[in-house]
């Protein structure tokens, strides 16, 4: 359904969107590709607000991505979503994480203009 790829420093990640009937399953990937982090997201209709939550396997520091990733397809989408984070890089510095993290949100925020203009022509067929 949606597939992006961004060089940054010395890996190449992606970011890839299937749905799942109503639902959405993302995986961010790079370098060595793993599961490091686990979320869900969902979207509450009474409070009009969307939660996350994470499993994280040891060792591994994907966590803020996939929660974060979970909560704001969610949000976007007012559906359930499953967020994979596998990025493995050797010796990553911290820019080089700062520059990972800020790449995986623009691919995400990408994601949400696509679906955001996706949605548009079955709104303006209800009027």
């Amino acid at each position: 359904m949606f597939h992006i790829k961004r060089k940054v420093g010395k890996i190449e990640i992606a970011l890839d969107a299937k749905k799942i009937g109503e639902d959405y399953l993302f995986t961010l990937t790079g370098g060595e590709e793993h599961v490091g982090a686990v979320a869900l997201g969902l979207y509450d209709e009474k409070s009009q607000r969307a939660s996350s939550s994470v499993l994280t396997m040891p060792g591994h520091r994907e966590e803020y991505l996939a929660l974060q990733g979970a909560r704001q397809v969610s949000r976007a989408t007012k559906k359930t979503s499953v967020f994979v984070a596998g990025i493995h890089q050797d010796n990553v510095s911290p820019e080089e994480i700062r520059d990972i993290v800020s790449a995986a949100d623009e691919m995400l925020e990408s994601f949400i203009a696509f679906y955001k203009k996706r949605d548009k022509p079955a709104e303006r067929d209800k009027d």
